[in-house]
């Protein structure tokens, strides 16, 4: 992660999950990432409208020039460029993988703004729709209006798998054939 916003707010939704997958959305309290509100923005998990802003920062409303209650995330994309997005955020959200994107977007004179995208997974819960949460933050200043924004890099934030001592014991044993315990 490059951007300072990027990082303040995984750090922070990272604590907040603990030994999960994802903490819930009741975790995760506005007050105490006060500073990066502005870049921060919570979709609901629903293709059919392109996953749409439930709330979105002041920054992130500025860059595209309107208020984006209920607009179509994927919409913000190039029309080529949907496709790829939509397939990031639903491994996000199914998986409760986090993912940093890189992404391009084209201002009002023409010029070529860089971003990075953070997506965050919540906790799953019965009855209750599933939505998601991250940060898009410029790395320029004074842009204008965004539009036409494209990926350019993205990966997944995996966590570190941990090993029981008792598995690392049977891994330097083990040499050749190998069993593994299974249930009837």
């Amino acid at each position: 992660m490059k951007h300072p916003s990027s990082r303040g707010f995984f750090a922070y939704w990272d604590a907040q999950r603990g030994d999960a997958r994802a903490p819930d959305r009741s975790e995760i309290e506005p007050g105490a990432v006060r500073e990066l509100l502005g870049d921060i923005f919570v979709l609901s998990y629903d293709n059919d409208a392109g996953y749409p802003f439930r709330v979105a920062g002041t920054r992130v409303s500025a860059l595209l020039g309107r208020d984006l209650k209920d607009v179509g995330f994927s919409t913000l994309f190039a029309p080529g460029a949907r496709r790829e997005i939509e397939d990031v955020i639903s491994y996000v959200a199914e998986e409760m993988l986090a993912a940093i994107a890189g992404i391009t977007a084209t201002s009002e004179d023409g010029r070529t703004a860089h971003l990075e995208l953070l997506l965050l997974p919540f906790n799953h819960r019965a009855h209750e729709p599933v939505s998601l949460t991250g940060s898009l933050a410029p790395f320029e200043s004074d842009l204008g209006t965004l539009r036409d924004f494209r990926l350019t890099s993205w990966r997944y934030l995996h966590r570190p798998q941990r090993l029981v001592p008792r598995a690392l014991r049977k891994l330097a044993i083990a040499r050749g054939f190998m069993v593994y315990e299974g249930l009837r």
